[in-house]
């Protein structure tokens, strides 16, 4: 799978280029958007909107939202090359959530770099995050592949459907991290991550099932792509300690990120139901603090260690990966690119990055 990756990514970017290219003139304006009732300014459209875009897709990213759809879409016996442009739909929404969710969480960094209402200012950011969420909408609008009216409509409200339950995981989210306690369930991070994460895999699924014409196999697809998200989001939970854990007492920027912000992870909420009182106590304190220092970090990771909450989490994304793989089963797809989607529910929780 991370051969169909390295393959594949250069040809997302270069048709998301397509769609917003990395110098705006006034006729791409006019032909993407339509003519002016007045007259548009290139110049603040470039700056507010194709300079920070870009900066955030230049900084890397596997584009696996993106290479997922064009699989499933070969699965499905299509020609991915087709459908290019679909397969940019849920990239970009990926990304514009990620630079508001940034402002929202109020992190630092992203992909190395200080993220992007630092580097920008939160107006732009927010600006060009929430305009990631309607820009490759216009691609159903535009109809490349010549969808009937009845398929584009049915691609709508799916989009609509799964983009609200996005906004019910973030709110989710958001209201966890601005809470002192950590009260929550494991099934209700589940939901949050199903939410949240899930909800744009199975865009990626859903999307390929009704623009192929595969509406039989739509709920078994997208059933796979929720467990491999959700497997993807505690993977993360997981790498962000281990890389905390690898770094020792060299702390730089980004390390140990979910915990600087205070983050209610799967590890975090087994570590607090199962520390002991006092463990439990100062690991909320350290996770409530405005800010951390290097030896409060390690501090937190120690107590989420000792009580076994790694292992337990990985053991947790590992079974999703494995249900993924069952609802794939049920799903009618070519043999080739189906083993390369139970390929990636393992790449998904064994990789390093």
């Amino acid at each position: 799978m991370r051969e169909v990756l390295a393959e594949w990514r250069p040809v997302v970017d270069e048709t998301i280029e397509e769609l917003l290219p990395r110098e705006v003139d006034a006729d791409y304006l006019t032909d993407f958007f339509g003519p002016a009732a007045y007259q548009y300014d290139p110049e603040a459209i470039q700056t507010a909107l194709a300079d920070p875009i870009w900066n955030l897709l230049d900084r890397g990213g596997k584009r696996w939202r993106a290479v997922l759809l064009l699989v499933l879409v070969e699965g499905f016996g299509e020609d991915p090359h087709d459908y290019l442009q679909y397969a940019c739909i849920p990239e970009i929404l990926h990304n514009g959530t990620i630079i508001v969710d940034d402002v929202e969480d109020g992190a630092t960094m992203r992909r190395g770099e200080p993220a992007l209402h630092h580097e920008f200012g939160v107006d732009i950011a927010l600006n060009a995050g929430n305009a990631m969420y309607f820009l490759p909408l216009k691609v159903l609008t535009r109809n490349p592949a010549e969808l009937d009216a009845e398929t584009r409509l049915a691609a709508y409200e799916m989009l609509m459907h799964e983009l609200n339950r996005t906004h019910l995981g973030q709110g989710m989210d958001i209201r966890w991290h601005n809470a002192r306690e950590v009260d929550l369930t494991e099934a209700e991070y589940l939901e949050m991550s199903a939410c949240k994460t899930g909800a744009l895999g199975r865009i990626v699924a859903r999307l390929a099932a009704i623009i192929t014409d595969n509406e039989d196999d739509e709920l078994h697809v997208a059933r796979f792509a929720e467990s491999m998200s959700v497997a993807f989001q505690i993977a993360d939970d997981i790498l962000d300690i281990e890389h905390a854990m690898e770094a020792g007492g060299d702390f730089g920027k980004g390390v140990g990120n979910d915990i600087r912000e205070g983050k209610k992870t799967l590890p975090v909420i087994h570590a607090v139901t199962n520390a002991d009182r006092d463990d439990a106590e100062r690991l909320v304190d350290i996770l409530w603090s405005d800010e951390n220092t290097d030896a409060e970090v390690r501090e937190a990771i120690e107590i989420i260690e000792s009580t076994g909450s790694v292992e337990y989490a990985r053991e947790q994304a590992e079974a999703l990966a494995a249900d993924a793989r069952d609802h794939l089963d049920e799903a009618d797809l070519e043999p080739g690119p189906a083993e390369q989607l139970a390929d990636f529910t393992r790449f998904v929780v064994e990789r390093e990055v």
